[in-house]
């Protein structure tokens, strides 16, 4: 059971409660570096590292930490950790590094980090932070690969910057621009929608309980009939 507990914690955040397309957060980073695929793939690997590093420390000085200042510790945290990464970013992945430009630095203001920090780490054990951590940020990565492939092969007619050469005369120029990244965007919420919730049933069973009219509606649904919406 327990073993089941944290497969659940891990896999959670890749589609069920994919913090992109399920929690609709860390937008901007999602549509500014999913032009191209190295760029959104480095992004979310850079993600995942302060996701997971700064879950496990916070949750490490969950008993610690001051609630009343726990807010502005959890960004120093980030930031320390997102500090690091971008140092080693621009030593060993220069290119990488100019690509993603201020948006690796704004990793610390990512809702996504901050959000898991106050919702799970500061809450739980180190070994199920981590692995939100980790689930979390495949699911963020996976979810920017997505759209990068979408709009840099049928916007760019381009595979992580490899020229496709027979898609060249039929690339769709609007899909690496800011509304052709909304429209892809959508369509994946969309999409995942579909896949996690199914249609959306025709009608609804509603009951009176609690609605303070009841006493003086005529309704079916007051006396006890129930009713549909």
């Amino acid at each position: 059971m327990k073993n089941n507990g944290n497969m659940s914690v891990l896999l959670k955040g890749i589609l069920k409660e994919n913090p992109v397309l399920v929690l609709v957060l860390g937008t901007c980073p999602t549509l500014a570096t999913t032009t191209n695929l190295v760029g959104a793939f480095g992004m979310g690997i850079a993600a995942l590292a302060v996701l997971l590093c700064s879950n496990v420390l916070i949750s490490l000085l969950r008993r610690v930490i001051p609630d009343s200042v726990r807010i502005p510790c959890y960004i120093v945290i980030i930031a320390g950790f997102v500090t690091v990464v971008e140092m080693i970013v621009k030593a060993f992945f220069p290119a990488l590094y100019e690509m993603l430009g201020v948006y690796l630095a704004l990793i610390t203001v990512n809702c996504i980090i901050l959000g898991r920090a106050e919702m799970f780490a500061g809450k739980n054990s180190v070994g199920k932070s981590a692995l939100d951590g980790i689930g979390m940020g495949l699911g963020f990565t996976l979810a920017l690969c997505a759209m990068a492939f979408v709009r840099e092969v049928f916007g760019n007619a381009t595979f992580a910057g490899i020229a496709i050469p027979f898609l060249e005369p039929y690339k769709i120029a609007f899909l690496v621009k800011a509304p052709g990244g909304m429209l892809v965007y959508g369509l994946l919420i969309a999409l995942v929608f579909a896949v996690t919730h199914g249609k959306a049933p025709l009608k609804t069973e509603f009951s009176c309980a609690g609605c303070p009219s009841a006493g003086s509606c005529h309704t079916g649904a007051c006396h006890g009939k129930g009713g549909e919406q």
